[in-house]
């Protein structure tokens, strides 16, 4: 199944991609049902076998539905024979087999199997699965942003913001610290504060619960390109502190720049304007 080169993805492709996250989606859960080892990566990182066996059946079934297409994962990556293909001008897929592990290992239900498809920078496609809460996340580029869940198939559309209306902010479970809280503080807006684990803050907003998600700290690309896929895709957008959208590549750092992901562009220019007043 050859993927095409203007930038887009059929919807029985897309369909392919969802059913390949809910396979790893399985694997995922038939570990967290029981008792599993932990390990620590070289950054510390925690990595569970849920995180492998997720990886091998996405590999599996990325490599069968679209060969040829590298693929770059927490866990792997496609082999390359001598220099790695130019991904800033091929497409190529970004995977997080588990994003959340430290909620799976607190068992709150809030971790994610990410896969993104990426092309010249940009997401074409996204898949979210959260298979502890039975909710998928799909979007692709002319196809819409959508969410199917125990209730259906509903199309996904961000909440617009008007001043004067309370800020509903998501942040990380796990991650924030002190620049989090000195931004919160200088926020000219009243605000609520509900934090959430995995690529899950992009989804809520996109959904219309939430109107943004400031991350201040290091992520992965494959932390943020299937979440940011379904945000932008349901009328929001996610860019770096300069207001520059966040973009993907091999050529790239594999960590991101802190960034907002917001419902509202509106409400991104007002928080440029009063960071430049400060």
């Amino acid at each position: 199944m050859g993927i095409r080169d203007e930038m887009k993805i059929t919807s029985s492709q897309l369909r392919t991609l969802c059913a390949i996250a809910e396979a790893a989606g399985r694997e995922v859960m038939a570990v967290y049902g029981g008792d599993f080892e932990t390990w620590n990566k070289e950054d510390q990182s925690p990595l569970t076998q849920a995180d492998l066996r997720a990886d091998r059946v996405i590999r599996q079934g990325l490599e069968a539905a679209f060969p040829g297409v590298f693929i770059l994962s927490e866990e792997s990556s496609s082999p390359t024979v001598g220099s790695p293909p130019d991904l800033g001008v091929t497409p190529f897929f970004l995977v997080d087999p588990l994003d959340g592990t430290k909620e799976f290992l607190k068992r709150n239900g809030e971790f994610t199997v990410n896969i993104a498809l990426v092309h010249q920078g940009q997401t074409v496609a996204g898949v979210v699965l959260a298979p502890a809460l039975g909710e998928l996340f799909f979007a692709g580029q002319d196809l819409g942003s959508w969410k199917r869940d125990k209730l259906g198939l509903h199309p996904l559309r961000v909440a617009s913001w008007r001043e004067g209306q309370r800020l509903r902010i998501m942040g990380s479970r796990s991650h924030g610290g002190d620049a989090l809280a000195e931004w919160l503080a200088r926020l000219p807006f009243e605000h609520t504060f509900v934090p959430a684990g995995s690529s899950l803050k992009f989804c809520h907003i996109a959904e219309g619960l939430a109107d943004l998600y400031p991350r201040l700290g290091p992520t992965s690309q494959w932390d943020t390109a299937a979440g940011q896929c379904i945000l932008e895709l349901a009328g929001g957008a996610v860019v770096d502190l300069v207001g520059d959208q966040l973009r993907y590549g091999y050529e790239k750092p594999l960590l991101n720049p802190s960034f907002i992901a917001a419902a509202d562009v509106d409400l991104l220019r007002l928080l440029s304007a009063h960071e430049k007043s400060d």
